[in-house]
């Protein structure tokens, strides 16, 4: 079994890239359009170069990584600066990137070009490349007809506006609810505090996830959860309607304009799964796995929801789950999350992840100064990243919600790191409170961290495409989904979660929140099959009223009630990013609970085991297929036995 060597290089000599200290716009031209403009130059000089050399490889990752550094910077602006002119600017030249990529892969002269290189003499990596290479050019279908190549040109256009339309229409999609002062009983001081009442008695609550979530779980008032989650559930609702069922149709289109039978087959092709009749498979076998324990569950929370409602027993619905699973975890487990929260203040939050993560994979985190850092906000902070001494990189977290800002949690790559000749660096994008956190946004925190860690420890790569996060695209969730396990282990959370006496969290409280936290993991895993059905089915069927068949696969798949007058698909943003792939989040689960086997459940600061993985599944970017870099940690294939029994309880 062939294991890399961790590489080595002259990292260290290499500088982060320089932000602006004010004129962003000007940056972004020279960044965006800049990049752009060296690409083409590396285009022409392949077009221009010998046939049957294989310098012409090193002239395409050239050009390759002059486009990932323009677009790399254009979707991170376009989602995060506050200026909205410079996110205006980031969008048009991240439209000019994604039509120089589609005219660039249906490019018979470069496809050619490239089809040239001898294979013999070049070492694995380099076939690799070439390979993948050759596979991306067919399938954007540089070997059709003339017109189908021009009719393919106008759908990526057309595709990448309508992209950039829905997930711009839930970024500015912010919704307020006013609810009555009374309807904050519940909910923590804080909370309360930070929502002080209008002169007519009543409260603002917001779409951001700090203001939604909380009054979700703790608010007593059940009428005015359902007007904030009505609200939460209809982002950009109607807009994204029509721009949704307009990607759904030119997907398809393109699909099979290139020869697939369906959107989900093009997607899958070079995923783990392969197949989009494989996803299906997959989401149904994952919801009648799930089905018996969450049937008990759904009962629980019903049978406790009748305890308090006049009446008797409602459906416990998607505006109201959170509120009854709280009050479960309170009474039968006994764990209050507001409790629970005094021990996650922001700031040691924050601190203790860089802490926990250095420690656990030998990395040093160093502050940059504000003024030599000069990001694009003042709630941004800089670290500077080095492993043994070397420095490997550069982050930045960016974590509070703003007007006008991306408003989920991902990893936004600012520079992909390139062995010899770029510093990694990797923006994390959330909008958490800037007190005191819950604990599911703790969890949320080391997740999202996950894929910052695998940007910058698989950044030292010779080839652009394998940096970074850069595996099969249902593998990319593994490492994230494997790192929550260390924000629930007593000894890793006592190294930071304290309260405001300085005293730690109590290890039994921690167990408690442990055994808390299994109930409702049925439930909760039919409700991500919802999210995966639509994802699939959308795609596939392409209906008429989106709104109709959503409901439809809720009730099929989710064993929570919907939501009369709600939009789920509407701000549904991985439509965007995951298309019809949403079922990976729940592959990558399975994969992940088996890489966790690898480590000492009783020591998660052992560091065999936590380098072993930074070095055989992290640092080897996209260089090698997802299983056989699990296989090269664990010693065997991976399967999904420790998946089976962490869902059977």
């Amino acid at each position: 079994m062939r294991r890399p060597a961790v590489i080595v290089g002259r990292m260290a000599d290499l500088a982060p890239l320089a932000l602006p200290a004010d004129d962003w716009h000007t940056w972004l031209e020279e960044r965006g359009r800049g990049q752009l403009r060296v690409a083409a130059e590396r285009v022409d000089a392949l077009r221009a170069g010998p046939r049957g050399d294989v310098t012409l490889l090193g002239t395409w990752d050239e050009a390759s990584l002059a486009l990932a550094n323009a677009r790399a910077a254009c979707s991170l602006l376009a989602s995060v600066h506050p200026d909205p002119a410079v996110m205006e600017l980031a969008e048009t030249i991240e439209t000019e990137a994604s039509a120089f990529d589609t005219d660039l892969h249906l490019d018979a002269e470069v496809h050619a070009a490239l089809a040239s290189v001898p294979v013999d003499g070049l070492d694995a990596d380099a076939r690799r490349v070439l390979d993948e290479t050759l596979r991306d050019f067919r399938r954007a279908g540089v070997d059709r007809p003339a017109e189908d190549r021009e009719r393919l040109r106008g759908l990526d256009q057309r595709l990448t506006d309508l992209a950039l339309t829905f997930s711009r229409n839930i970024r500015d999609g912010r919704r307020v609810t006013r609810v009555p002062a009374a309807a904050l009983a519940g909910l923590p001081d804080d909370f309360v505090a930070a929502h002080p009442a209008d002169a007519d008695g009543t409260v603002a609550i917001s779409t951001d996830y700090p203001d939604t979530h909380p009054f979700l779980t703790f608010a007593h008032d059940d009428a005015a959860r359902r007007a904030v989650a009505t609200s939460f559930l209809s982002l950009a609702w109607p807009e994204n309607d029509v721009v949704l069922a307009e990607l759904l149709r030119l997907r398809h289109e393109k699909a099979t304009l290139l020869g697939y039978a369906s959107w989900p087959d093009l997607d899958a092709e070079i995923t783990m799964i392969r197949t989009g009749d494989a996803i299906g498979d997959f989401v149904d076998r994952i919801t009648a796995a799930a089905g018996p324990a969450a049937e008990r569950e759904l009962a629980v929370l019903q049978e406790r929801a009748a305890a308090d409602l006049a009446g008797g027993a409602v459906p416990v619905d998607v505006s109201s789950w959170r509120y009854w699973f709280e009050a479960v975890r309170r009474e039968q487990y006994g764990v209050d999350a507001q409790t629970v929260r005094r021990y996650f203040d922001f700031p040691r939050v924050r601190d203790g992840l860089l802490t926990v993560t250095g420690r656990l994979f030998g990395l040093t985190w160093t502050p940059v100064p504000g003024d030599e850092a000069r990001t694009w906000h003042e709630d941004v902070t800089t670290y500077d990243v080095a492993l043994d001494g070397e420095v490997l990189g550069r982050i930045h977290l960016d974590l509070h919600p703003r007007e006008r800002k991306y408003n989920h949690a991902a990893q936004f790559d600012l520079v992909p790191g390139v062995l010899d000749r770029q510093l990694p660096e990797g923006v994390l994008v959330c909008n958490f409170p800037r007190g005191l956190m819950d604990h599911d946004d703790v969890v949320t925190l080391f997740h999202e961290f996950g894929h910052l860690l695998h940007h910058v420890l698989a950044g030292r790569q010779r080839w652009v495409r394998f940096s970074g996060v850069a595996t099969e695209r249902d593998f990319v969730e593994a490492p994230s989904q494997m790192l929550e396990e260390w924000a629930w282990d007593a000894a890793v959370l006592r190294t930071f979660a304290v309260d405001a006496d300085g005293a730690p969290i109590p290890a039994d409280l921690v167990a408690a929140m442990r055994r808390a936290d299994e109930f409702g993991k049925a439930l909760l895993a039919r409700t991500q099959m919802f999210y995966a059905a639509v994802s699939l089915r959308l795609h596939l069927e392409r209906p008429e009223d989106l709104t109709a068949r959503v409901l439809e696969l809720q009730r099929e798949h989710s064993l929570l009630a919907p939501l009369p007058g709600t939009h789920f698909h509407t701000g549904f943003g991985h439509l965007e990013g995951y298309t019809s792939a949403y079922y990976t989040y729940m592959w990558s689960l399975v994969i992940a609970k088996d890489m966790f086997t690898a480590f000492d459940a009783d020591d998660l600061f052992a560091a065999g085991p936590a380098q072993r993985y930074r070095d055989r599944v992290l640092a080897p970017g996209g260089s090698r297929d997802a299983v056989d870099l699990v296989e090269d940690l664990l010693g065997r294939p991976y399967d999904d036995r420790a998946f089976t029994r962490w869902l059977a309880g």
